[in-house]
Formats: C-alpha cells, structure tokens, sequence
C-alpha cells in the first residue's frame, strides 16, 4: 500500500513539473511571437516542438529524459487529448453559421472544401509514387502515397480557430467559410486515413466505409433535429446570470461534449470534432458564449493548449533530415503543399463570387496545417505508413504553412478593408 502511495506521488510530482515547464515555455512562446507579429498560437507550437528532441532533447538529452520520459506519459497524453476537445466547443460556440445562408458562401464553403482536398491530395499521391523507391523502399508504396495525399490534405480546424479569433475574423463571412470548409476538410480527411488504415490491415470494405458516412450524417442529423431544440430548452430552464454560467448548466455541458467526442471517435474522425459539432449548439445563444470564455476558455487555452502542443512537440524531430536529397524533396513537398492549396482555393473562391482580396485570404487561411497535420503524422507514423525522414519533412511542412499564415494576414488584410486588431488576447 505504502508502495502504491509512493508511486502515485511520484507520478504526480512529474506530472506536476512537466505543467509547469510546458505552460510557462508556451506562454513565452505565445508573447514573443506576437512580439515579431505572428499569431500567439504560432509561438505556442514553436515552444513545443523546441522542448522536444528538436532542441532541448537534442542538446540535453539527460535532462530531457528526467523531466519527460522516453516517451510523453500517459497523464500529458489524456491532458492533452481533453483540452483539444475542449476547444474545439469553444471554436464551434464562436461561429456565426448564419453567414453561410447566403448562396455565395454555401458555395463558397462546398467549392473551397472540395478543391483544398482534392488537388492536395493527388499532388501528394504524385508525390508519393515518384518518392517511394527513394524514401520508402519497405513500405507498401499504394499505402504510403495515399497517406502522402492525406497529409498534404489536410487543414487544421483548431488552429485555424485560434488564427481567426486572434484576427478578429471569427463572426466575418471570410472566418465562417474559412472554418465551415475546413471542418469538411478535415472529416474527409478522417475518413481517407480510416480507409487507408482498412486497406492497409487487409479489412478495407465499401460496407464499412458506407456506415461510417452513414453513421456521420445520423450525427449530425441527431444534433440538428434532437439536440439543438433541447439544448435550446435546457439554456432557457437554466439561463446565464451576470455573465456566470450556472454549476449545473456547466456540468451538462461537459458531459455533452464528452459525450459527443465519444460518438465522433466512435465514427473513426476523431474525438475533437465531437467538441466542435457539441460548440454549435450553443453558438447561437451570446450570454452563454461569453460567460464560458471568461469562466472556462481562458484556463482552456492557458492550461490545456500547452499541453497539447509539448506533447506533440516531444514526438518530433525536426533535425532529422541528414542528406543533400532530403532537402530537396522537402523543397518539393513545400511547393506542393502551399501552390496545392492556396492556388486551387482562390480559383474556387473566385468562381464563388469572393473578390480576388477575399479568394487570395481564403488561399491563405486554408494553407494552415499545425496540429492537425501533425496528429495526422504521428498516426501515419505510428501505423508505419511513412519513414521517419518523410515525417520529418512534413512535420516541417506542417510547421512552416502555418507560421507562413500570420504574415500573410497582416499584408491581405488591409487591402481587403479589414482592420488588424492591436493586443489580442491569445
């Protein structure tokens, strides 16, 4: 018993100074990187990919194992996996969906989804049968370019989320479409890896693909149709009062976005989009929105994100690539991913009706990868669909499409009459 006691203490006192560590390390990584006028969240990642075998591992490595382990341990990866869903709520709460009953922004919306999947997708696949002799010689080569196209596929929805709160885009029709057409994205892109997973396992099945489309869309018809009209009762039996959200109305909640991570995970797209389908429920109703910011999203975004990001951090090596040709197919994949998504959304956001501004912003927004991808990446590694060398260059990939993001904002902005907001908290 004593020794169990001992163990538990152990584990907690680690656990303990890991937190420490990783919010402190984010924080100043949130405030210098404003400081050189990028998004906080960009200085975030950077924090945490620094803490891992990047820099700090790299360096010192004895220190690094005392403080993290071989290996993230299992309270940072729960943690981390909580906060993840948690924003996501909060970035669903945030959305003003109405923007999307004008025509041009429904269209906007399918047209910009479909064309930031589908072109990525088979330059990455190109990609991934020219480079597979090279790079992945011991990989299934059909496996390993498939997930290639996912990877330069995708867009992250909860970064994408933090850069458009920072910018003040969350209720314009750029953030709404923007968001709307990465949350589709980024369900098509699940639903790819699942099936490449099934391939690769031997149990791909066009049955278990249909059910799993099925089991999407009775979701979200559930949500609309059953949970929307009851959480639209439950917030007028249990309403906000001077900006507090009640005990009661807040345990709901919780328990309602777990509830939906689970059915979401369940549906093989993962936890976090459970959180984000829980947000729009409640998105509508303002007095709720802000009294869950000021009594929960900040200690969300200040305790949780960190996490998340040092844990992300802590499985990647960003000093991987040793040979001349590495860089040179890294060179490749950078092209591929920023020309494969910002051109193909501006064609299609022009044939929506957005102004060249608009469609050029758009481009822009979609090109943001971050977690994500990096979720993406660690999956695919860990299922032995890629090489280190080739998770290295996407990961790097990942990292620099979405720093690219803030630049580019604070230069299209303008010139599009938005105006960029001074001190925005992160």
């Amino acid at each position: 018993m004593q020794s169990s006691v001992h163990t538990t203490e152990t584990l907690l006192f680690v656990t303990l100074l890991q937190l420490i560590v990783m919010i402190a390390a984010a924080r100043a990584g949130n405030l210098l990187l404003r400081a050189l006028g990028q998004p906080g969240v960009v200085g975030e990642i950077v924090a945490g990919l620094l803490l891992g075998p990047s820099l700090f591992g790299h360096f010192f490595p004895d220190a690094s194992i005392y403080m993290f382990g071989a290996r993230p341990s299992p309270p940072i990866i729960i943690i981390s996996q909580i906060g993840l869903v948690l924003l996501m709520f909060q970035i669903g709460t945030d959305f003003e969906f109405g923007h999307l009953t004008r025509p041009r922004n429904r269209n906007g919306t399918i047209g910009i989804a479909a064309a930031s999947v589908a072109v990525p997708f088979a330059l990455g696949v190109g990609i991934g049968r020219f480079s597979a002799p090279l790079l992945a010689p011991s990989i299934d080569p059909l496996t390993y370019s498939l997930f290639f196209g996912v990877g330069l596929a995708i867009t992250a929805v909860p970064i994408l989320g933090r850069i458009l709160r920072e910018f003040d885009l969350t209720h314009t029709e750029l953030g709404v479409v923007a968001i709307s057409a990465a949350a589709i994205n980024d369900v098509i892109g699940w639903v790819m890896l699942a099936g490449i997973s099934a391939y690769a396992s031997a149990k791909f099945s066009a049955g278990a693909v249909g059910l799993q489309v099925g089991g999407i869309a009775l979701l979200l018809l559930a949500a609309w149709f059953v949970l929307r009209p009851l959480v639209n009762r439950m917030l007028k039996r249990m309403p906000v009062d001077k900006g507090q959200v009640p005990p009661n109305l807040m345990t709901v909640v919780v328990c309602l976005v777990f509830a939906m991570g689970i059915c979401t995970y369940r549906l093989g797209i993962f936890a976090i989009f459970g959180g984000f389908l829980a947000g729009l429920l409640f998105h509508r109703n303002q007095a709720f929105v802000e009294g869950w910011r000021n009594q929960v999203g900040k200690f969300v975004m200040v305790f949780f994100l960190p996490v998340f990001f040092t844990y992300t951090g802590l499985r990647t090596n960003v000093l991987g690539l040793t040979y001349l040709s590495d860089w040179g197919w890294l060179a490749i994949v950078l092209a591929a991913a920023i020309l494969g998504k910002i051109v193909p959304v501006y064609l299609a956001s022009r044939i929506a009706g957005f102004s060249h501004q608009e469609s050029t912003i758009l481009g822009s927004l979609m090109s943001t990868r971050a977690l994500m991808e990096l979720i993406v990446l660690n999956i695919g590694f860990d299922l032995g669909f890629i090489p280190q060398n080739v998770f290295t260059m996407l990961v790097i990939m990942a990292v620099v499409t979405t720093i690219m993001t803030g630049p580019l904002l604070r230069l299209l902005l303008p010139r599009a009459g938005y105006v960029i907001p001074v001190g925005v908290e992160a």
